[in-house]
């Protein structure tokens, strides 16, 4: 992981420090280092000390439940809507979960110890994580629905339309693996739905590597889930169209 200068007035940016008060998002940068994160980089691991707290610009990273026998669920994804590292904000320094990134890319980071700080202070970005919380929280209920009534192919439209929106990149890394352990299916049932939405015109994917041709058609195989987490997410944090 490498440090990067602080963020430019173009450069891609974080939802929920977007939404903060001028003055605070001054000296909360102040705080923050920017860093490149290759794919699979640990956010926090399971029952370890969380040192960082992580606020991604075009990273992506999923939260996973790790089961007895080393295998993964994956619970959410979070880009630059949200934060890394929010059992800190509940008042405790680890958790059963892992985050790592699925999508490499750029993030902010704050320390523990200067999170801390900031939260005590009772101030806006405590309420925009209170807000982010509920959202969050959307996001986890809505998707276990999701697993249990819709089927793999709307499922992975789902997932393509989060990821293209958090990347806001026409292309964008995403190996089998991480397909698979985002759909909770094996490889073969990947390879399988990718094959559909690639002969449908609606993805390219090749070597890893995803390709949004046809953004409409992806939301109408979608099933509802998308837009109720999406809704739920302008919502409480504004539109990402409005900042």
């Amino acid at each position: 992981m490498k440090p990067r200068e602080q963020q430019l007035p173009n450069s891609p940016v974080n939802r929920l420090l977007a939404a903060l008060p001028k003055a605070d998002y001054k000296r909360i940068m102040t705080r923050m280092e920017r860093v490149s994160l290759e794919i699979k980089q640990l956010g926090y691991d399971v029952d370890k000390p969380i040192k960082f707290v992580y606020f991604p610009l075009t990273a992506v990273f999923s939260l996973v439940t790790v089961m007895e026998d080393g295998d993964g669920v994956e619970v959410a994804t979070i880009g630059n809507e949200g934060m890394i590292g929010l059992p800190l904000f509940l008042g405790v320094d680890r958790t059963s979960a892992k985050a790592f990134t699925q999508v490499p890319g750029d993030s902010l980071r704050m320390t523990a110890t200067a999170f801390k700080q900031e939260i005590t202070k009772q101030g806006p970005l405590t309420q925009m994580l209170q807000l982010y919380t509920q959202a969050l929280m959307v996001q986890i209920s809505q998707g276990i629905a999701c697993n249990g009534i819709h089927s793999i192919r709307q499922r992975c439209a789902r997932w393509l339309l989060a990821t293209h929106d958090r990347v806001a990149a026409e292309t964008f890394p995403l190996s089998q693996e991480f397909l698979a352990l985002m759909l909770g299916v094996r490889r073969a049932g990947v390879n399988e739905v990718a094959t559909v939405l690639k002969q449908a015109g609606l993805i390219q994917y090749s070597r890893g590597v995803i390709r949004i041709l046809n953004r409409k058609e992806l939301e109408d195989t979608s099933c509802e889930c998308y837009h109720v987490i999406k809704r739920e997410f302008d919502r409480l944090l504004g539109s990402p169209q409005k900042q």
